[in-house]
This record gives structure tokens, sequence and C-alpha cells, in this order.
């Protein structure tokens, strides 16, 4: 944008909107300077289609801002997208834990703060629009983008979406995605979602609803169909309910490439903008003015909002231009090794002899042996759109070395389990990092898409250009297409199955026999059921994909100078048949509401561990449970959190409510939901009042005239996770009515 040295028509309307706290009139002003050819521009990405993908090919995805309606007369900045939710995935950016792992913290404040360094980093080089709230429901752990998601619950997804929102937003535009029902990769260009109303409104579309009242400047469609619409051009879902029902004046945008099908018909349902090149809108839009299967109302409709929210944007965000040094800095860093601790999960923390094995002890670990392939892997998650090109990664293997100078330190990288063994006989603690890679799960994009003919038509004629030539020349052997640096995607797609390998359960085993003290740090985004081997150690922890600092994270927590402080964002199951029926390459299914903890619950089917569980170093005790009348949908509780264990630690403190006479599998609605949370810290033998705001939101439910109550009244528990045995209810009830 230009400076007030250099003003232009847009500056002039920023200006005008900082006074007057009004877009709508500025957008309008603004629109009645373009040229119609200006205003076309606005609805798509300006790079030429071939270049563009030239560029990804040769240079690598998204290195740097993709710019969209960028309009240089009038001084229009246009959208400079970056792609997320890790952190930046332009330049060489700060890796952040991947969402699922900041779901784990149950940390709101500390996500926020995620957001202002992500946009910082954004806006320091170059952007304005990070495409990174993704909060699509995981309803099979098998999905292979789980990893970019917070959690299983709507309640979670939501609040953490609106946190991201609230950070980025200081200094860039955030955009939430992938709206809606998008939680299968390996069949997301072709598999149509089926839902009814209730599901939609009740859980898929709960969490979007709310980063839209946060007042999110971005929604991004999905590539799959909903209901037999495709997303991009799904006027129900834009204009029906993000539009009418939920008053959303943001700009929605395509997912790239294959994201509509018919640039009129996505133009009428209420897409804004293609992403990110000038592909099939600048190739049929101008003849379906002409024809009239488009209408220019339409276009000044999107115009109008594309607009609104720039000006919007450049007159409320931070005045103070970041410095680029604020990228990877070690504030940021500082940042992501905090998160990456705060969110691994203790899952198993047994006795060995009189005391838990965790936290260790350095003055009592002579020797320790890491046993794993991945414990020296650089191994931030899939390498797909997400991927974040830290200039460092801190492996597990360097965090203990580096935290434990003094200790003999012996890696055993090889899949041999005698190796394994041998090494964990001659040491004092034995570490097995074990888990998935990019190989494992991920965003894919497999050969097989660039032959699919019904995709190859989405792109423009190739005609003189020689990028699209040696294009067309290649999809009759599309193996040799490097697809990778096409869009960014690995190899890894859905989940094939949710266990280890068999080979690291060999490992787990054999390690575990030759040395009682063994701990298992688990690489992973999703569930992973652990049924076949957990039994053989005393501790399990599920460090996640950490980032660029978890290997000094992974030090923090083993060695007690972080608390055990994460909590599960979703159900581990014990066994695959308790979860929903998954098919990653179904072209079609339909998607009901029953889905981890809930589904769990309603079959009678007890998980390894349930949604919200984490251990801790210390103790907790809840009590004097009280609440206040709704206000709204809106609620507050509060509840006596007291830590009765030995050190300083934090707790999370989880509310549920269960509908009076709800019969789940009889009413098709949970017997129990989460309604809200929040976290404390206390020092040892330390008691604090902690208020827990909360929505009454999950206890309703959907008809054909809106919501209403599932029951007039609820019982409200506190607990530490769900069904926790030990949580306590409120001595009356809530009454809804």
């Amino acid at each position: 944008m230009s400076t007030a040295s250099h003003p232009t028509a847009f500056s002039a309307a920023v200006a005008a909107v900082r006074a007057s706290r009004h877009a709508d009139a500025a957008a309008e002003k603004l629109l009645a300077q373009l040229t119609r050819k200006e205003r076309l521009a606005l609805l798509d990405g300006d790079l030429p289609f071939w270049q563009g993908l030239a560029d990804m090919m040769t240079n690598g995805y998204n290195r740097a801002p993709l710019p969209m309606g960028r309009i240089d007369r009038l001084g229009i900045p246009g959208l400079l997208f970056s792609d997320g939710p890790r952190g930046v995935v332009m330049g060489h950016s700060t890796a952040f834990p991947v969402s699922m792992a900041r779901g784990a913290t149950w940390d709101v404040q500390l996500e926020e703060r995620v957001g202002v360094a992500i946009g910082l980093e954004v806006r320091a080089q170059g952007g304005n629009f990070f495409g990174g709230v993704c909060i699509n429901l995981p309803r099979h752990p098998a999905w292979g983008r789980v990893q970019e998601t917070y959690g299983e619950d709507p309640i979670l997804l939501g609040e953490f979406g609106a946190a991201l929102t609230r950070g980025v937003q200081r200094n860039a535009m955030a955009v939430a995605k992938h709206y809606a029902l998008n939680s299968m990769e390996n069949a997301r260009f072709t598999v149509d979602v089926t839902a009814d109303e209730a599901a939609l409104h009740e859980v898929y579309l709960a969490h979007f609803r709310r980063v839209v009242n946060e007042g999110v400047a971005g929604i991004m469609t999905a590539y799959n169909s909903v209901n037999g619409d495709w997303a991009g051009q799904n006027e129900h879902l834009m204009e029906g309910i993000l539009r009418r029902m939920w008053g959303f004046d943001g700009v929605t945008v395509s997912d790239f490439l294959f994201g509509l099908r018919d640039a009129a018909a996505s133009l009428r349902a209420g897409l804004d903008v293609e992403e990110p090149f000038r592909q099939q809108r600048a190739q049929h839009l101008p003849a379906d003015l002409e024809e009239g299967r488009a209408c220019w109302d339409d276009v000044d409709r999107a115009a109008r909002r594309i607009l609104r929210t720039q000006l919007r944007h450049y007159a409320t965000r931070e005045q103070a231009e970041p410095p680029i040094e604020v990228v990877f800095s070690a504030e940021h860093r500082a940042l992501a090794r905090e998160v990456a601790a705060r969110g691994m999960v203790l899952l198993k923390n047994d006795p060995v002899g009189e005391v838990p094995l965790l936290p260790l002890r350095r003055d009592r670990l002579a020797s320790l042996a890491v046993i794993g392939r991945l414990a020296d892997l650089a191994n931030t998650g899939d390498h797909g759109s997400s991927d974040v090109r830290a200039p460092e990664v801190i492996t597990a293997l360097q965090g203990m070395t580096e935290a434990l100078p003094h200790t003999r330190i012996t890696h055993v990288a090889d899949d041999d389990p005698a190796a394994a063994a041998a090494a964990a006989a001659q040491a004092d603690v034995a570490i097995v990092v074990a888990g998935y890679t990019a190989a494992d799960e991920g965003e894919y994009l497999g050969s097989g898409t660039l032959a699919d003919p019904a995709l190859l038509q989405l792109f423009p004629p190739a005609g003189d250009d020689p990028v699209g030539q040696q294009f067309a020349a290649v999809t009759a052997n599309p193996g040799d297409i490097p697809v990778n640096a096409v869009v960014g995607a690995s190899s890894g797609g859905d989940r094939a199955s949710l266990r280890l390998r068999p080979i690291d359960a060999d490992i787990i085993r054999s390690v575990a026999v030759a040395n009682p003290r063994t701990l298992v740090a688990i690489v992973t985004a999703g569930a992973v059921i652990t049924e076949e081997w957990r039994q053989a150690v005393p501790a399990v922890l599920l460090a996640w994909y950490s980032g660029c600092e978890g290997g000094r994270a992974l030090a923090d927590v083993l060695l007690g100078d972080a608390d055990a402080a994460g909590r599960l964002p979703y159900a581990i199951p014990t066994s695959e048949e308790h979860l929903p029926p998954f098919d990653r390459d179904a072209t079609a299914i339909t998607y009901d509401k029953w889905f981890g903890q809930r589904l769990l619950e309603r079959d009678g089917h007890v998980p390894a561990f349930p949604l919200g569980f984490g251990l801790s170093y210390t103790s907790f005790t809840l009590s004097d449970l009280t609440f206040g009348a709704p206000d709204g949908d809106a609620f507050t509780a509060t509840v006596t959190v007291t830590n009765t264990g030995p050190r300083d630690g934090r707790h999370v403190v989880q509310l549920y409510g269960r509908p009076t006479g709800i019969d789940a599998a009889a009413d098709d609605f949970p017997a129990r939901v989460l309604l809200g949370f929040a976290a404390v810290e206390l020092p040892a033998g330390a008691s604090a009042q902690v208020m827990v705001p909360a929505s009454i939101r999950p206890l309703q439910r959907w008809t054909p005239d809106g919501f209403v109550l599932a029951a007039p009244t609820a019982v409200i528990e506190a607990a530490s996770h769900a069904a926790d045995p030990h949580g306590i209810t409120a001595p009356t009830e809530l009454q809804l009515t």
C-alpha cells in the first residue's frame, strides 16, 4: 500500500474508514472508480496460470506472497496470500507445532500469541492474507491432514480458531478453512459428502460460526462436494448459511487450482475469489457475462466484499511495520518451544520402584539410550501446503544431548530390535521415539490426480506457453510430474493404519525387556492405538509434530523443567472397530453426528484415553462448582482448583453438560457435551477459584425452525477429562428455559 507521501485512491479510502469506522461507503466509492476489466481482475489471482504453475514447479510452493486482485492504478494491494497453519509457509519462517499439538495445550491465550507471531511474520515478508485457520472436524483419525486442525470437538475448534484469528488479524487478514465437511484427503477432489441439516449445524459448521462471530476476514471453501454441490460453488453453504444466516461480511476464496468447476456458477453461488492464479474465471467469465450465464451484479457484489475486507483490515491493523528480523526470531523460537512443551500429553507414568518414571532426574542419568529412526529426524509434519521451511529444527536427540551435557547418550536409528535392546541394557533410561512422517500421512496429490480428465479440463489450454506444452506432454505419464513441487503435496495421504509399524512395536517390547526404565515418545497428529505394546512400558508421552524447537521442548518435559500439561484434543479408542467407517478412496460418504468421544460413549466403549485426558507431575482436586444464569448463549462457571501434589503445575478445568433425560441412541443427541474450559497454574499446595467461560449452544439441537434446546435443564460437570470419575457436579441443574 502506498505511504502517505504518495496518496492513492485506496489510501484515501483507508483514511476515510479510520475516521468513520464504516467501510461500506468507502468500498462503494472505490468500486465506482474501477473499470469493468479491473473489477474482473479482483476475482482471481494476478499471475497467469502457466506462469504461476511454473514458479511453483521450479521454486517451490508459496515461497513469496501469491497476489490476487492487485490494482496498482488505484493503490489497491490485493490479497497477498501465505499458507499455514504450522506457521508462515513463505520464506524461512518459524515452524510452530502443528495445530493439533497446539489444541492439546487447551490454552487459547497461548494460541493467540502464536497468531500474533504468525501475523507479524506474514506482514514482514510482504503478505497480508493468511490462509491458515484450519478448523475442520476430523470425523476419523486416519484423515491425512488431521495435523492441521485442533481437535475433535466443535467447542475446542471454535475457540482455538477464534484465538488464532484474533492474533493474526493485528497484522494480516485471517482465513478459516476448509468450508465445509473436509476430512478425507485421498478422495478430496472427488468425494461427495452428504449430511443432514442437524449434523451440519450442530457439529460440522458450529466452529466456523464461532470464527465468523470473531470477525475472521476470509473463508476458504473445500475441494469436496457437499450434498451434491461442489463446496466452491455451493450457494446454500455460502449465501444461505454463511452470509444470510450468520451475517458473514468478509471474503470467500476457493482452494487452489481445483476449488471450483464452473466459473459462472461459483460467482452466482457467492464465491468471491478464485485462488491462486488467472485460471477458470479469466478463461470463461468474459464470455459468461456476454452470453448471460453470469451477471455484472454478482461481479460487483464480490468486488464490494473484496474491497471492504481489505479496507477494514488496513484501517484497523497495527500501525508499525515489523522488521524482517522478526521472522524466525529468538522470541518466536522461544514461543515455539513453550507451545511444544505445553502441548505434550503424558498418557502413562507408572512407578518404577517407588516413584513414577517421569520426570527424569539429571543427577541420576549417567547414561541414556535414544532409540528410533525418528529420534534425529527433522520431522515437523507433512510436506504439503502447510510445510514451513524453518532454517533449523531441533530434533529429539539434539534436545536431549543439549540438556544433558554430562550424560553419555547412545543413539540407535536402525530398525533393529536386538541393537536397540543392547543399547538400552547399558543405559539408565531408554527413550523410544516412534511414530509417523510425511510418508505416512499428509496432504495428498497422487500422480493419478494430474491425469484425471475432470481435473485437467479445469486448466486453460496450453496454447503457445512452453510450460503448458510441457505439462500437457507429461500428463500421459503422470509419474513424471513433480507433484510435490506443484502444490507442495506430500505422499502420505490418509493413514492406512492407526497403529505404529510392527517393527516399532517389536523395538518397544525388546527395549522394555532390556530396560524397565523405558519411555515411548509418539510422533503423530491423530490418535494412535497402543494396545499391543503399551502395557510393556511404564511411560508414554504424546510428543506430536512439535515444530522447530520440539527437541528442546521434549527435554523440558522429560526432565521436569516444564510440567506435563497437555491434554488430549480427542479420544483414543482401544480398537479401530469403535470408530466410524472410513474408506479413503470413497466417492460418496454420509457424515452423521457420531465420532470420537461421543460415539464411544453412545456405544458403551471405554476409550484407552478419553477426550481431555492427560497426566501431570503433580495432582489436583476440584471443588465448589457454581455457575451463573445464561446470558444469551453464554454463561460462566466457577470452580476451586487445588494443587495437592509436591510441585507446581498446570491444570485444565473442563466443563461438560448432560442434557436431562437424553438417551444418545434414541434421541440422536450426545448425552455429554463439552461446554467450555479454562487453565490455571498453581504452586504446590495452593488453591484458586477458576472462572470457566462456557456456551449453551452444544446443548441445542437443530430443527427446521432453527435451534431449540435439547432439554429444559442440564447437569453441569467440572472435570479433568470427559467421563471423569473424579469430576464434580454442580448442586443444581442449569435452567435453559
